[in-house]
This record gives C-alpha cells, structure tokens and sequence, in this order.
C-alpha cells in the first residue's frame, strides 16, 4: 500500500488532472465556435455569390434590353429615311444600313435569349443555395447553442474541481508539495507507479536506490524520485 504521504498526493494529482482536463475542454471551445461560425459565413457568402450573379444576369439583360430598343428606333428611323430619299445609291445605303442594324438586332435578341437562360439557371441555384443556407444554418446555431451549454456546464464544473484541489492541497506537506508543484509545471502525471522497476512516467528502468525508497526503506518522509524524469515513484504491490 502507497504510504499516507503518496496517498495524499495521487488524490491531488487526481484532482489536478481533472482541474486542467476541464480547463483544456473550456479553452477549446471559443475555438470550434469560431469554426462554426467561419462556415456560417462561408455559407452565407456562397449565398450573396448566387445573388450576386442573378443580380449582375438581370441587370446584363436591360442593358440588352436597351441596346434592342435604340436599335430598333435607329432602323424606324432608316426606313423613314429610306422613303424619302429619290436617289438609287442613297436608297441602297441606307438599305445596307437596315440589314446591318436587323443582324444587330438578330444577335442582341440571341444573346438576350441566351441571358434569359442563365436567369432561370441562377434564380434555381440561388432558390437551392438558400434553402440549403438555412438548412445548415439552423444546424450550425444550434451546435453554437450546444456549446454555449457545454462552456457553461464545465465552468460549473471546473469551480467544484478547483475546490477539490483547493481542499487536497493542505492535506500534503509543504516540502512533498513544492516538488509535487515543480514538477506539474512540467506536465502530468507528477507521481507514478514504479512497473517491473521501471518508471510509471518515462518507462525508464529506475535505480535500486530509487525503488528501495519509493518501497518505504529510504529516510522517513523522503519521497523516491525517477533517476531520468525525477518523478516522485511509489510502489504498490
């Protein structure tokens, strides 16, 4: 059986890897609802993207739109021209100047089909896009929800762990607890088991000394260190 000392420390070691297990779990979670968050945004750029190009389709064909309509005035004006004129060669001219602005026209009108087309293609990708949005939107906050839980559940009980280790401090010596603090600050755990004389922490094989010690046979009080890793060693059959 471990002696009252290393008893005393195992219970605080204990309690302190709960303390800091609980306060890694606190400090990870800003950080995956930041993650959350990021792919809201994401989600809602790729949506304000879709309507972006609806918008930039839509304002595309009124210039179109547009250009039609100061085409077909310019060829009204053309044919008015052409009635009034006596002469064979100005006739001809504005006869070449009718037939280039109806292909103008021919090819407006297509590519204004052809926008027309995109249209409805972007209007069904934004309609998608924002019902997929919302969709995994609703799941997002609501995983934000749960981790605003979860924060405020390990706060709650990362309070109660910091009494415990509170309340396991005053029960070790203060010369075993400066070591046990010194060697904390360098990472759990701090007091191992001695495992086919080896050291529980580095797995190094120990010292007779250091067994010898950590078996109760050294000075009263004395705590049994690992020759590498200087963990405080007990033994326990």
């Amino acid at each position: 059986m471990p002696s009252p000392l290393i008893e005393a420390l195992l219970i605080l070691q204990d309690r302190d890897s709960r303390r800091l297990g609980l306060e890694a779990q606190l400090k990870a979670i800003p950080g995956e609802v930041g993650r959350v968050e990021q792919t809201i945004a994401a989600e809602k750029a790729a949506y304000e993207e879709s309507k972006t190009e609806l918008r930039s389709l839509e304002s595309k064909k009124k210039v179109i739109e547009t250009e039609i309509g100061s085409a077909e005035t310019q060829l009204g004006k053309y044919r008015t021209q052409q009635l009034a004129v006596r002469k064979n060669d100005e006739y001809q001219a504005l006869g070449h100047e009718i037939e280039t602005t109806q292909q103008q026209i021919g090819q407006l009108e297509g590519t204004e089909l052809e926008v027309m087309y995109s249209i409805d293609d972007a209007k069904k990708k934004a309609a998608a896009t924002d019902a997929h949005m919302k969709q995994n939107i609703a799941g997002h906050e609501a995983r934000i929800r749960a981790l605003r839980e979860r924060e405020a559940s390990l706060a709650a009980e990362l309070k109660t762990a910091q009494d415990d280790v509170a309340g396991a401090r005053p029960q070790v010596p203060a010369p075993a607890l400066r070591v046990y603090d010194q060697m904390a600050a360098r990472g759990m755990p701090v007091v191992v088991r001695i495992v086919d004389a080896k050291c529980g922490g580095c797995h190094l094989k120990v010292s007779s000394e250091a067994e010898s010690a950590a078996r109760g046979k050294g000075t009263p009080g004395e705590l049994a260190r690992c020759d590498q890793c200087a963990r405080i060693l007990y033994w326990d059959n």
